[in-house]
């Protein structure tokens, strides 16, 4: 049977993958302002229904409620605290209170734990600021999320899952090459060194935008009141320097690498339960990477 998923921020480059694949087989409703016209016509062509609302303090009076689910994955990054904060955590618990969806999934990130150099981390690890050096709103305004979402799915009774996301990279619905990877091949084209936390090397569990769309229902179908949580990322430890250094030499582009305090250290992750969760691990990153690779190669 055929069931409606509400998806917001459904044009940023994690959620259009996520809706255009869930409209193969679910009614789709994709919440946006809409400003980038092409990526709603992308949707509107796979049959995604794009309601048009500003989530961070507008009238929700357009969106429709009681969606048999919801899957959340609005994210506001201006780095100014009067706006981050109330967009990202306040804007959530109006949604909820106003959809009533049968179930939920919050999209929230690994960026929520204490920095913590190699140690691999499950989902009960200490939370901090690991975003600080270069996002200083990012990893508080994501806890803040998750608190809310917590407290709001108790009081409306409304099962939910937050997943926390590592390191979202792909080819997106357009072609074109998304995530964190993809600026790293910019400042390749652009000569720049590749910022790298001193303590080496700085591990990641990469996600593609396919993983992360293939693990959106499962997440969905494990939604309790409990809340649980769970690391969404790949399997597979990768270093930033490898992946940096497999897409230069897929791309014909020289790296290099400069030390530095100021940026983002490694953040790596137990996947354990998300593996339980899907029945199976995560793995390939190699050839999701080369495609990235081809796909910016395709574009020049």
């Amino acid at each position: 049977m055929t069931t409606t998923v509400m998806v917001t921020g459904v044009t940023g480059q994690v959620a259009e993958s996520v809706a255009t694949q869930l409209a193969v087989d679910h009614h789709v409703i994709g919440l946006a302002r809409f400003q980038d016209t092409a990526a709603r016509q992308r949707l509107e062509a796979v049959g995604v229904e794009c309601v048009p609302v500003d989530l961070t303090g507008g009238d929700l009076n357009a969106v429709p409620t009681g969606v048999d689910a919801l899957a959340n994955f609005a994210v506001v990054k201006t780095q100014k605290w009067h706006v981050d904060l109330p967009a990202n955590a306040e804007s959530v618990g109006r949604l909820m209170a106003h959809v009533r969806p049968g179930r939920m999934l919050h999209c929230s990130s690994t960026g929520v734990y204490r920095p913590s150099g190699s140690d691999v981390l499950d989902e009960r690890a200490p939370l901090g600021d690991n975003h600080a050096a270069i996002m200083p709103t990012y990893s508080i305004s994501k806890i803040a999320a998750e608190s809310v979402v917590r407290t709001m799915a108790g009081h409306l009774g409304i099962p939910t899952t937050i997943a926390r996301l590592n390191v979202p990279y792909g080819v997106g619905p357009d072609g074109t090459p998304r995530g964190w990877p993809a600026f790293h091949l910019a400042m390749m084209e652009a000569g720049m060194a590749i910022p790298v936390f001193p303590e080496r090397p700085n591990l990641f569990n990469p996600i593609s935008l396919d993983q992360i769309a293939d693990t959106v229902v499962p997440l969905l179908d494990v939604a309790s009141g409990d809340v649980p949580v769970i690391n969404w990322a790949g399997s597979e430890q990768v270093a930033l320097e490898q992946w940096c250094e497999r897409l230069g030499e897929r791309c014909s582009l020289p790296v290099s690498f400069e030390e530095t305090t100021d940026t983002i250290g490694g953040v790596t992750v137990d996947t354990s339960t998300l593996e339980s969760v899907i029945g199976r691990r995560l793995e390939g990153w190699e050839a999701s990477f080369d495609a990235l690779a081809d796909a910016w190669s395709a574009t020049r």
